[in-house]
């Protein structure tokens, strides 16, 4: 799991950068640990790679592949 500031440096962007595109729904949906925010390192990674579609883009995605690996 990554903090804000780990993923604000992937992104080469600020931390009030990375709240603001999680409240735009621009982000892989965070994990919530307490009161803190963190994200999977795996989804970040994958978000990427798919060319930083919407989280709804994003979580649809991760579904479709999900029923796909349990239908195999």
């Amino acid at each position: 799991l990554i903090t804000v500031k780990t993923l604000a440096s992937m992104l080469a962007t600020s931390v009030r950068s990375v709240w603001r595109y999680r409240s735009a729904g621009r982000l892989p949906k965070p994990i919530k640990v307490g009161s803190s925010v963190r994200w999977k390192m795996s989804d970040i990674k994958l978000w990427i790679k798919l060319d930083l579609p919407t989280q709804t883009e994003f979580e649809g995605f991760k579904a479709d592949r999900k029923e796909d690996a349990q239908s195999k």
